[in-house]
């Protein structure tokens, strides 16, 4: 991010910390409980956002090396993800050609080879068919025709895409538009996966997103834990097309205020997240990012698989990877430095707040919407976010736009 924008930011958030303000959208909405509970709905959003649409899998650190790869079962399209010899990526559907069972069950690892598990046919990590047992038995193929499915799969700035469709377009300057330019300041093609964690909760998809849409509940709900280092009522947004970035206040910006404007950080006095339609949450630094995929669960609206990914700057990634200290629960474990977290700050963050405190209003949420006695919930003024997703999802779908309030 440009140095100029960094302190543009920053000045704006301490302007709305010093006059008690907020983001202000100058509109209430309408939001239609319906949508997180019909079937309907769920099926068209499954069909149109994730097996139609680019998904970002990962970051170039979940491969990090020749022979490496990672599987991936969320959006309906088995995944097998790879680094070919030359450090090439490449991404296949996950099935034998013979009989279309898995060629890789391991969620990762490294291998050159893969071996279909039922009758052998086995297959290099660049897609080509290698061998067939009994070829005299099963009879002639043409191996150079059956290789595994190549799905189109770029790398850029850091980030993994596939589109599940292999006729499907995946140009990722056109995607992410302005953001394009913006990623590769944050150097996450360096960055080394260091840990995961999995939610899986009694929530729509849309629901557990939300989570992440506005910073007014943070002194309320999460007064024991996120708001001891973030102030919340106070947000600086951006949208970029279906995109946007979302940043707000930790009280780290009080020791920026004592420096010189030259001086400032905007990774330790804020956290930086981008939205990414239609599923991701990405918080980004130099040091670390965090990458939050959210899927829904097929056949069931009210429910959704969170996967989380947590990377660390080679400097700080052995620090990071102390995950022995990941179960701490103190006031420790939301202690920053130099402003960053550490591994087991940021898989208790996951587990103690956003599990254990918004997935648990999402999921009551969740039982108010399919009582059907609930027609609409009200977005606020100072929720734009929340605007911006469903005014997104809504429109990709064909749907009405959300209603004044």
């Amino acid at each position: 991010m440009r140095k100029e924008l960094q302190n543009a930011i920053i000045k704006e958030l301490m302007s709305q910390l010093d006059e008690g303000r907020n983001v202000d959208a100058g509109v209430q909405y309408k939001m239609p409980t319906n949508a997180y509970v019909c079937a309907d709905t769920a099926r068209r959003e499954q069909e149109a956002f994730f097996r139609n649409h680019p998904q970002l899998i990962g970051l170039s650190g979940d491969l990090p090396g020749p022979g490496s790869f990672i599987t991936v079962d969320d959006f309906g399209v088995p995944i097998l993800a790879t680094r070919d010899k030359s450090g090439q990526f490449h991404a296949f559907l996950n099935a034998c050609r013979h009989r279309s069972v898995k060629v890789a069950t391991e969620e990762r690892g490294t291998k050159s080879v893969f071996t279909c598990p039922f009758h052998n046919w086995s297959y290099a990590n660049t897609g080509n068919l290698l061998t067939i047992p009994n070829n005299d038995h099963f009879g002639e193929v043409d191996k150079t025709c059956m290789g595994l499915v190549e799905l189109p799969a770029v790398e850029n700035s850091g980030l993994l895409w596939v589109h599940p469709n292999p006729q499907g377009t995946l140009n990722v300057d056109e995607l992410l538009g302005e953001l394009a330019e913006e990623f590769p300041s944050f150097g996450m093609e360096t960055q080394q996966a260091v840990g995961n964690t999995t939610i899986e909760k009694n929530l729509n998809w849309k629901l557990a997103n939300d989570t992440f849409g506005e910073t007014y509940h943070f002194g309320k709900l999460h007064k024991d834990t996120l708001g001891r280092i973030y102030y919340g009522n106070n947000l600086h947004f951006e949208e970029f097309g279906r995109h946007h970035r979302f940043v707000t206040a930790n009280r780290g910006i009080d020791e920026m205020r004592k420096l010189p404007e030259s001086e400032w950080d905007i990774s330790k006095c804020t956290f930086v997240l981008y939205h990414l339609f239609p599923n991701v949450q990405l918080i980004t630094s130099k040091a670390s990012t965090t990458l939050i995929r959210i899927y829904p669960c097929k056949d069931n609206p009210g429910q959704s698989v969170t996967r989380v990914g947590f990377y660390y700057a080679p400097e700080f990634a052995e620090q990071a990877d102390d995950v022995g200290r990941a179960s701490a629960s103190s006031h420790d474990a939301y202690e920053f430095t130099e402003g960053r977290a550490s591994l087991s700050a940021s898989l208790e963050v996951f587990k103690s707040t956003i599990e254990n405190e918004d997935y648990v209003m999402g999921e009551m949420q969740q039982q108010a919407a399919e009582s059907g006695l609930l027609k609409e919930i009200i977005f606020g003024r100072n929720e734009p976010a929340l605007h911006h997703f469903h005014n997104n999802y809504r429109e990709a779908l064909g749907e009405p736009l959300l209603e004044r309030a």
